[in-house]
């Protein structure tokens, strides 16, 4: 029985989803046919009340819906539905043509309705109706639609390659990770193709409203030959006959080509996707007890100025009064009080005084409390989760959390990031403003504040909302200030990664490891290794920004060589030649050939005498200092280059080479030739030491 349902289901799935796709087709051919074929009267009534039912369904989605881009089939249901009225139409014309000597129901029963209980029976009437009907469509409606679908596709289209960018910006920050910014992506391009086709289709209710008078004027006079020289009839009696009902024709038509109007207006206006058009208006119009109030006492004045319609007058000053009251008590009471803190103690310490450093802190100036407050729609706290989300999939290991508070002694605008208590950055940004960063090369002149951004130093410019489309379209990178702050924290850990791993964040990696490879890391740690000296080897490879992502690579390669030794520098150099593929690829990425810094042969003897040896041995400071220099300098010409700058060193100096050029170019990686796989090609670049001399 089981069985069978579920065949039943599956079957009725599959032919629903057949019928939903013949669907469109199906509606077009009958449309067609509709303006070939002839009908009789009760089936154009059929389609009439269809043609009205669906301009009803179509304008409560338009006032239901969030965003344009929850209805973009729209452009398409407004070329059907104005398909569908023309060939009604011409459906239409041909019977009042053919039948309409016979009485005003020979085109059916709802013309007939329209002509005689809507006007009256009066033609000129429903004239006049039809053509005040038009003008409001035509002139009013459309008129405005159509000039705010050319704009909002011009600036949509314009805003792009910023939106675009932005993006990127998130996704670099780790604001966001891959699939968001594929939906962000493809959101951006169907906002662009939305707004483009209804420009377009702008031009469908424009035609429609005109094809409607030219449509009556043709059925009005064609009506009248026929009736006077065909059947005979009297210019008075062809005159009732023919234009009742082709002024009934034109209201049928009309009435649902103003409400599709009606719905493209709302489509195309719609700003903000909080909310639906309705709780929109009534949240904003009727939000503040003060413009609600001085609206019933106008109109209570009004009421009892003498001739006017008081009861109307004061019925409505009442109405609106008891809004204003209600509004006005909402906004007097008075906030939840939190719990009453318990008494304070006499004034003698405790242990309560003394508060643990925070590991990773962030401390803002009280202009920027707002940006972790959700009730002002501050989104900081969910920046930094996206932050710190990124870096546990990029480094390896999950960071301490980020603990945020303000701190009054900053500047207003100001932030802090602090490590174990101690500032390692800090920086200004101001909410509601954007920063366009320079990437280089862009000489557009910008309205605002010079500045530099702080997570890499690169120029930049605090600049108004106004100014952001602008600045994009130059080319500028544009961020929210929230972004700002969050690609600096996420820079900062990156390289502070190494002080970041503590003893906490290490024991909770091994336990990490132990659910995935339990056996793997039992072997290993704490039986070969201790958990101080696996957490000073991790430490030591991310002090060169070599990532621990690999923990199973790495636990091998130490579980391979702790036999042997235990010294945590030596298992840190075992475990860089067993990761070196990974770290040659997170330096030059998928490339074969590898362009490196080499060191003069003459210099790089003088080095391996000196720092050769079990102690490391110690270089004159004159050298140091000339290769410090020497290694800046080619270090940015290499990136000036667009090629990562990467010494290449013997095996016995290279931990000597990376603590002596860490300090002067921390860009600077240094691999040792043993770090080189075999499958990549070496091109000896630049010589250190050439320079130099």
């Amino acid at each position: 029985m089981n069985a069978q349902l579920k065949f039943l289901q599956q079957w009725s799935a599959r032919h629903a989803a057949w019928l939903n796709g013949l669907a469109a087709p199906m509606l077009v051919i009958t449309v067609l046919s509709m303006m070939v074929l002839p009908l009789p009267p009760w089936l154009l009534d059929t389609f009439f009340t269809l043609n009205i039912a669906l301009a009803l369904v179509v304008m409560m989605v338009s006032a239901y819906m969030r965003r344009p881009l929850d209805f973009s089939v729209f452009p398409t249901v407004l070329l059907l539905t104005t398909l569908l009225r023309l060939s009604l139409n011409v459906a239409s014309t041909r019977v009042v043509l053919l039948e309409g000597h016979t009485g005003p129901g020979a085109a059916g029963a709802v013309i007939e309705a329209f002509g005689h209980f809507l006007i009256g029976g009066n033609f000129a009437v429903g004239f006049i109706v039809f053509a005040i009907l038009v003008v409001i469509n035509f002139v009013v409606i459309t008129k405005g639609s159509e000039r705010i679908a050319e704009v909002s596709a011009r600036f949509t289209l314009d805003a792009m390659p910023g939106k675009q960018m932005a993006i990127d910006a998130d996704l670099g920050a780790g604001l966001i990770d891959e699939k968001e910014a594929k939906r962000r992506r493809l959101e951006v391009g169907e906002e662009a193709e939305f707004f483009g086709s209804m420009d377009g289709a702008s031009k469908f209710v424009r035609g429609d409203a005109i094809a409607g008078i030219i449509i009556l004027f043709i059925n009005i006079i064609g009506g009248l030959i026929i009736g006077m020289v065909q059947h005979g009839l009297g210019a008075g009696e062809a005159a009732d006959s023919y234009i009742l009902l082709a002024v009934g024709d034109a209201l049928v038509a009309q009435i649902p080509s103003l409400l599709i109007s009606v719905a493209a207006a709302m489509v195309v206006s719609r700003v903000g996707k909080d909310a639906d058009l309705g709780g929109q208006i009534v949240g904003q119009m009727f939000l503040s007890s003060k413009v609600v109030g001085i609206t019933a006492a106008v109109l209570f004045m009004l009421g009892i100025v003498p001739g006017m319609p008081h009861a109307v007058f004061l019925s409505f000053a009442l109405i609106f009064g008891g809004i204003a009251w209600w509004r006005f008590k909402e906004e007097s009471m008075p906030a939840p009080v939190a719990d009453e803190a318990p008494a304070a103690n006499d004034g003698e310490a405790t242990w309560d005084d003394l508060q643990p450093v925070d590991l990773l802190g962030l401390e803002l100036g009280y202009r920027l409390i707002a940006m972790v407050d959700k009730t002002r729609q501050g989104d900081l706290l969910t920046r930094i989760k996206g932050v710190r989300k990124k870096f546990a999939q990029e480094v390896g290991f999950l960071p301490p959390a980020v603990h945020v508070r303000d701190n009054l002694e900053l500047r207003p605008s100001a932030y802090r990031i602090t490590l174990r208590g101690v500032v390692v950055g800090e920086g200004e940004v101001f909410p509601g403003m954007f920063l366009a960063i320079d990437p280089g090369g862009i000489g557009t002149p910008l309205i605002g504040t010079p500045t530099t951004d702080p997570a890499f130093g690169l120029p930049a410019h605090w600049i108004e909302d106004k100014q952001r489309e602008n600045a994009q379209m130059a080319g500028f990178t544009v961020v929210d200030s929230e972004t700002v702050l969050a690609t600096h924290l996420s820079h900062l850990m990156q390289v502070q990664a190494a002080r970041l791993l503590s003893r906490t964040e290490t024991q909770d990696l091994v336990e990490h490891v132990t659910r995935l490879a339990p056996k793997l890391i039992e072997e290993v740690v704490p039986k070969m290794i201790s958990i101080a000296t696996f957490q000073k080897v991790l430490q030591l490879l991310l002090e060169e920004s070599v990532h621990v992502r690999d923990i199973r690579t790495i636990i091998e390669a130490i579980a391979e060589h702790a036999t042997v030794t235990t010294d945590p520098v030596e298992l840190a150099r075992r475990v860089r030649m067993a990761l070196a593929p990974a770290i040659v690829q997170q330096i030059y990425g998928p490339v074969k050939e590898l362009e490196v810094i080499a060191i003069e042969p003459g210099l790089e003897r003088l080095l391996m005498q000196a720092l050769s040896g079990a102690a490391g041995g110690a270089l004159d400071p004159g050298v140091a200092e000339m290769l410090s220099k020497s290694a800046t300098d080619i270090a940015n010409k290499q990136e000036e280059k667009g090629v990562p700058a990467c010494l290449l060193v013997p095996d016995a100096i290279r931990n000597a080479m990376a603590r002596l050029l860490r300090r002067a170019a921390p860009r600077l990686q240094v691999l040792a030739h043993s770090e080189i796989p075999e499958t990549h090609l070496i091109r000896i670049g630049p010589i250190l030491g050439e320079l130099a001399a």
